[in-house]
């Protein structure tokens, strides 16, 4: 089973070190949609996707995002893969499925 977008949008914002409102402000957005899209009050649109994506601190977590995977020769990680923010970056895993029950 997938992690809901709710659940990775908070995960990513996390990684970054960033508050609900510095991440509402890096994509342009109120911090109250960023509270309502963590908590799932609200469904996340497509448009605050693509400004998610096409952000250059977020667009690492792109694949993972839209499809649980990651690819990091492609420069495409998930949080797990970044626990120290964007400054931490590699690990020695080329490409994985994750938010799924191994198996």
């Amino acid at each position: 089973m997938s992690i809901e977008i709710s659940k990775k949008l908070k995960a990513i914002r996390e990684s970054e070190g960033l508050s609900q409102a510095k991440f509402a402000d890096s994509i342009g957005i109120a911090v109250g949609t960023v509270k309502q899209y963590e908590t799932g009050i609200r469904g996340v649109g497509t448009e605050v996707l693509l400004k998610i994506t096409m952000h250059p601190e977020f667009k690492k977590y792109t694949t993972w995002l839209m499809s649980n995977e990651t690819n990091e020769a492609a420069g495409q990680i998930s949080p797990s893969l970044s626990p120290d923010g964007p400054e931490n970056t590699s690990s020695s895993q080329k490409s994985r499925k994750t938010g799924t029950q191994p198996g």
